[in-house]
């Protein structure tokens, strides 16, 4: 098969999100036009469902909301999409974090009447840092919410970057009658079920037959903001997207099935095909004979009944073979995996090649941690995979004495997953859990007792941050070491970790340790 088509076929996305803008409802939709979830002919809403295909894991069910990224993969047209449905709440921004290193490109939801929220934004400024290109997918047209000029302006001037809409609303609420794809210059218009997929109707703006589907008034109002639109805002330009200099922007409504399918049409057509991914050693192209790819997730339970443990690998050129050697970099050894999968959320298959732009799973025995490289042979290591300080820490007690065993499993096993980030106390040789937020407290006890059999119990701590130190000066970085061994703390990897009771204690330290180096950061 030429790899060059299969490679240029692919499309690798990100869609993120606040937790409320509707980012899991867009991602099923995004699927059910792929042909990946057909109930005799009908969608299942997530009202209806009660879950989306894409939160599997029972807290999410419950919580309504994603605490982990899911991996979903299926075939539109003549593309293979790969869609990562990124945690939207804000304590799991780190694990999206993550993904974002292994997608092309990025679909940003936002609530037609919320606008843009600081979670989007965040997640914004890691795009920009990466120029990953950026689409926006304004959600809820049918409910009441900010007129769609109000919201352009403020994506420019929240996201940091120029807009132009591709597609336009016909009014909004009760009144919204469908959109007007300006890519395609053809009006789509659905009658409003949260069930069925619906035909398009397609007319030209200009035809009189246009006020046979929406009133006079209606038909107006859309012909004299489409002409604002095309004075106000340059032509859509593809080279600047793909430098993530312009965001097209799209409207519609995803519980509805309202424009949904006009963004992933375009999408399939302008966004990126496999980027090229720069390395330590080198700029890897995607496009090159030899298979390269990362960790970038790793994943324990996706069967609870198997204790099954997947490792997410991003394949960054050439191609991936089932049952052929490759190289794990970090323990500098060749190994072969007889059943690698693909996924459509929790339901695998096995598969026997995989291209650049591709997630695969590989099962995983404890071999693998985030951010490791495996090649055909070369000596490789990727950039971009950092570990943040925490904000909140607890003290993690075994509550069962009885599972002992299981405690320690099942917090070795999500830590290495990157929920969370574990250090021991040098002084009390205690288990400390640093997090982003509290949530991430209750997904850690909830997995443990309902995947582990282990109960834990918190107990608090006072701590301002946890930073990594090192230092050229030996004796220096013992005196600091002897002087606050109370403080000191060992991570997952044995690294050195200062652990500040407040802000002024780590201003101290940093005045007067003047030759220790401190990282908010892992990755250094």
């Amino acid at each position: 098969m030429d790899l060059k088509k299969e490679i240029l076929k692919r499309r690798t996305f990100a869609v993120i999100s606040h937790p409320d803008a509707g980012k899991t409802t867009l991602t099923e939709k995004l699927l059910l036009f792929g042909g990946a979830i057909h109930v005799a002919g009908a969608v299942k809403s997530n009202k209806i469902k009660k879950t989306a295909t894409s939160d599997w894991m029972e807290i999410e069910k419950q919580r309504g909301i994603s605490v982990a990224t899911s991996v979903m993969g299926f075939d539109y047209n003549d593309y293979k999409i790969n869609i990562l449905d990124t945690p939207g709440h804000q304590d799991f921004a780190e694990d999206t974090f993550r993904t974002l290193t292994a997608v092309d490109s990025v679909i940003v939801v936002v609530d037609v009447a919320k606008g843009v929220e600081t979670q989007t934004r965040r997640l914004m400024e890691v795009c920009r840092m990466r120029n990953t290109p950026v689409m926006v997918f304004v959600n809820k047209l049918d409910r009441e919410g900010k007129d769609p000029f109000e919201i352009l302006d403020e994506l420019e001037e929240e996201l940091q970057i120029n807009v132009r809409p591709l597609s336009w609303p016909i009014d909004m609420g009760d009144r919204f009658r469908g959109v007007y794809n300006i890519y395609r210059n053809s009006l789509d218009l659905y009658k409003p079920s949260k069930q069925v997929v619906t035909e398009s109707v397609h007319h030209d703006i200009e035809s009189p037959e246009l006020e046979k589907h929406i009133s006079a008034d209606l038909a107006g109002k859309l012909r004299g903001e489409v002409e604002l639109i095309t004075e106000v805002y340059p032509e859509f330009n593809r080279d600047e997207y793909l430098a993530g200099k312009l965001a097209p922007v799209f409207f519609g409504s995803a519980l509805n099935n309202f424009g949904v399918k006009e963004l992933l049409d375009c999408f399939v057509e302008i966004a990126p095909s496999p980027r090229k991914i720069e390395a330590v050693e080198r700029v890897v192209e995607p496009l090159e004979e030899d298979f390269t790819g990362f960790i970038f997730k790793i994943h324990a339970n996706m069967d609870p009944n198997h204790r099954s443990r997947l490792a997410f690998v991003k394949v960054c050129s050439g191609k991936f073979e089932r049952n052929v050697n490759y190289k794990h970099v970090r323990f500098n050894r060749m190994m072969k995996f007889s059943s690698p999968t693909a996924f459509m959320a929790q339901k695998k298959e096995i598969l026997d090649e995989a291209y650049a732009g591709d997630i695969v799973g590989l099962p995983d025995t404890g071999n693998f941690k985030i951010g490791d490289t495996l090649t055909s042979g070369e000596e490789l290591h990727f950039k971009g995979l950092p570990s943040f300080s925490p904000e909140m820490f607890k003290y993690i007690e075994n509550a069962d004495p009885l599972k002992s065993k299981q405690l320690q499993k099942g917090v070795e096993q999500l830590m290495d997953e990157g929920v969370a980030q574990l250090f021991t106390n040098q002084f009390n040789g205690r288990k400390i859990i640093g997090t982003v937020g509290q949530l991430q407290f209750e997904v850690i006890e909830y997995r443990l007792l309902h995947e582990y059999g282990a109960q834990c119990r918190w107990q608090p701590i006072q701590l301002y941050k946890a930073c990594w130190i090192e230092s050229d000066d030996k004796e220096q970085l013992d005196d600091f070491k002897k002087r606050k061994y109370q403080y000191m703390a060992k991570d997952k990897q044995g690294r050195d970790v200062f652990l500040a009771e407040s802000n002024y204690i780590l201003m101290m330290a940093q005045q007067d340790f003047k030759n220790i180096r401190f990282h908010f950061s892992s990755e250094y």
